[in-house]
């Protein structure tokens, strides 16, 4: 069975801290990266992250904690990414050291933005980590909910099974968090993307007042559309109706938690996109998505018109109520 050696969280945010807890509860040690000091001092003084998830309490005894990811990446076998994805780029600049013999998980739920490309495809193209060693985590997985130690399920995607597995098992799996695992590292990721995007369409439709009869057909357009690009960009064999899919899908777009959705919610209110982010002081990982997948669906000509409503509201400044409209039209 493969050892996941010593484990490292890449990030500072809500997911990385539901991460980070669910992991150091099984392994009683983690290294964890933060680029600032003055919130690494803060959480060691706490005894918890200062600005996210505070309820979620920790033995600051089990990490160790540092500002120089390579440090971190020097120190520790398999490193989980959890930063939003437009500053993975900036965090990866600083790397001097390699990682391409490390086991990468990426939990980012968004595109590199300008590159265009998944997480796991970025780690593959730029810094030569083989796909085997590249590894996703997706699923239907509210940090809050997570760091409530409600029941969950995380599915693991890695081409290596055993790989998958063993994150899977040893380092996730409890009685609050229920694991599967996955080959489809693609599909998962791009997945993570587009439910963004969707959840973004879910609140614009619920700030311009359309009812939960709506939702439902836009959730059923949604799965559909997703599937139509999955099935271009990867074509192997999958079932949409999988919880990675759809129930990451449903949760996003319906639930409370789900920044993406009051990010949406908020455009559709009137707010513009600036207003909208001000006021959330959280990134919204479906407002950058939502531009990559155009420019990607660009190239692959896939049949996405809640994309292109979103697209069109957030960049192009069409009136919601115009482009909402014009969405109920296409859809039976």
């Amino acid at each position: 069975m493969y050892n996941c050696g010593k484990i490292a969280i890449i990030g500072g945010g809500s997911w990385a801290t539901a991460i980070a807890k669910i992991v150091v509860g099984h392994t009683h040690h983690i290294g964890w990266y933060m680029r600032r000091d003055d919130r690494i001092e803060d959480f060691k003084r706490l005894g918890h992250n200062p600005a996210y998830l505070i309820a979620a309490r920790f033995n600051v005894e089990e990490i160790f904690f540092s500002s120089d990811i390579n440090k971190i990446v020097q120190n520790y076998d398999t490193l989980v990414f959890v930063t939003p994805s437009p500053y993975l780029k900036n965090h990866l600049k600083k790397l001097k050291t390699r990682i391409d013999d490390k086991f990468i998980i990426t939990a980012i739920k968004g595109i590199v933005p300008d590159e265009n490309l998944v997480c796991s495809e970025y780690f593959h193209q730029v810094y030569d980590v083989p796909y085997e060693n590249l590894a996703c985590i997706g699923g239907p997985s509210h940090a809050e909910e997570v760091a409530l130690e409600r029941l969950s399920y995380l599915t693991v995607g890695c081409s290596d099974t055993e790989k998958a597995k063993a994150f899977a098992n040893d380092c996730l799996a409890s009685e609050f968090i229920k694991t599967k695992t996955s080959s489809d590292v693609i599909g998962i990721e791009y997945s993570s993307v587009l439910k963004n995007v969707y959840a973004i369409a879910a609140g614009i439709c619920g700030g311009l007042k359309y009812g939960d009869n709506f939702q439902a057909v836009l959730m059923s357009n949604a799965v559909q559309e997703m599937h139509r690009f999955l099935t271009s960009v990867h074509p192997i064999e999958r079932s949409m109706y999988d919880s990675v899919y759809l129930g990451d899908l449903l949760v996003t777009g319906y639930s409370n938690f789900s920044r993406n959705r009051t990010f949406g919610t908020m455009i559709g209110k009137g707010y513009s996109v600036k207003s909208a982010q001000v006021e959330m002081e959280m990134i919204a990982e479906g407002y950058f998505g939502t531009k990559c997948m155009k420019e990607i669906n660009r190239h692959m000509h896939v049949n996405m018109p809640i994309l292109d409503a979103v697209y069109n509201i957030l960049y192009e400044r069409i009136s919601p109520q115009i482009e909402i409209k014009l969405l109920t039209d296409s859809f039976r």
